[in-house]
């Protein structure tokens, strides 16, 4: 574990990763809270756990379209003509929500689809940035690791931030703070140098773009189930609260499966694994599914709290695992909108689940909505053992480039993209 910690600070000592992360994260809070947001915005204004489903599946589906068409124009124009102007769209999406409410439905829907198309892929651009700013394949795959570590850092203060706005000023007001916030680490992002200076490595004209990867399609399916588990949680969890009688309970459930999820990024991190990232994603994810099962139990607040814990602890390895095998299968020139295709596809499966969570808990009580993420655990290892065989294919075929192509300098190693032109 020492050995890890002095690795992530290797990492954040290198010029602009620092700033890099933390830009990335801070203009993340608004997608990574919307969810939470949208649900506790709409119960304040009086509105059915289905209402705020249904307007939390827009935004998501909407994230889910504009990620990859984004990420694409990120790869072919760079990353500050898209990243910042997206980002205030999407906060003025939101700023409409937060003005017009629920009574026209119309308006509130079409507000929560703006927001989401605009959200900007700087979760993909960052991914794209590390090659450039830190040279070596073992030092990017820690900061992935470092990475998803972050995130979870910032799953858990988001929600107890969300929370404490609305406790303190209101729903509306906490959508209002966080998308500021969201523009505010976006426009850091953006002015840095590695940002202004990064460009695509060379790609072929294909209208497929980065889905014309098999790997990277199975990968993609699995992780429409991760994102559905997860999603599911959100609605489940805020059922589950209502039922204790404490809004508070909400809070303590997302910090407690964040604090999981941050152990296992840590502990994952923390070593250099041998064999290949493939089979392991499948062990992760099968562990993974294993912790959602107890959820559906629902005991008191204090086991509750403990088995979101427990659940959470192999989010974050299978994510950062993840990032490793889009990199693999990625075809050159397309890694931003790669890693966004994983972003949307996680958007999609969460949104589904958050859609599917809100009837399941009028229909069968909270344990139901629960058990939709056991569900979605279960069908995401399922598709990667039925998909093992084109995941087993090596990442870098033919049109699937490595980077010797593309990094003159020799900053990544062989079969590496660093997903820069030099």
């Amino acid at each position: 574990m020492a050995a890890g910690a002095t690795g992530y600070a290797d990492i954040l000592r290198a010029p602009h990763a620092a700033r890099l992360l933390s830009g990335t994260l801070v203009g993340r809070l608004p997608n990574a809270t919307a969810p939470v947001a949208i649900v506790l915005f709409t119960r304040a204004e009086g509105g059915s756990y289905s209402l705020a489903g249904g307007l939390a599946a827009v935004y998501g589906i909407a994230t889910a379209i504009g990620q990859p068409l984004l990420g694409r124009a990120v790869d072919l124009h760079g990353q500050p003509r898209v990243q910042f102007p997206a980002a205030v769209v999407s906060a003025l999406g939101m700023v409409l929500l937060a003005a017009a409410g629920i009574g026209a439905l119309p308006v509130a829907y079409a507000a929560a689809a703006v927001a989401g198309v605009f959200t900007p892929p700087l979760e993909g651009g960052l991914r794209a940035l590390w090659p450039s700013v830190l040279g070596g394949e073992d030092r990017v795959h820690r900061a992935y690791a470092m990475d998803a570590v972050a995130q979870e850092i910032m799953f858990t203060v988001g929600p107890l931030l969300v929370t404490l706005l609305v406790s303190l000023w209101s729903a509306g007001a906490a959508l209002l703070v966080i998308n500021v916030i969201g523009v505010l680490g976006a426009l850091s992002v953006v002015l840095s140098e590695p940002s202004r200076g990064w460009r695509s490595a060379p790609r072929e004209a294909h209208w497929l773009g980065a889905l014309r990867s098999p790997g990277l399609l199975a990968l993609l399916g699995a992780f429409f189930f991760v994102g559905l588990a997860l999603g599911s949680i959100t609605v489940a969890g805020v059922a589950y609260a209502d039922d204790q009688g404490r809004e508070s309970v909400y809070g303590w459930l997302m910090a407690a499966l964040g604090l999981g999820a941050l152990i296992g990024g840590v502990a994952y991190g923390a070593r250099q694994w041998a064999g290949a990232p493939e089979r392991r994603l499948r062990v992760i994810v099968g562990l993974l599914a294993l912790g959602y099962l107890p959820l559906a139990l629902t005991p008191g607040v204090v086991a509750m709290t403990a088995l979101a814990a427990v659940s959470g602890l192999f989010l974050a390895p299978a994510i950062a695992c993840a990032f490793i095998v889009v990199d693999r299968h990625a075809p050159s020139g397309t890694v931003t909108e790669a890693f966004s295709w994983l972003v949307t596809t996680f958007g999609v499966g969460a949104a589904a689940g958050t859609a599917v969570a809100g009837p399941a808990v009028e229909l069968g009580g909270t344990a139901w909505s629960f058990a939709v993420a056991g569900a979605g655990g279960i069908a995401a290892l399922l598709v990667l053992t039925g998909t093992q065989r084109v995941l087993a294919v090596p990442g870098r075929s033919k049109d699937i480039a490595g980077s010797s192509e593309n990094d003159r300098n020799g900053a990544a190693e062989p079969g590496f993209s660093s997903g820069r032109e030099a």
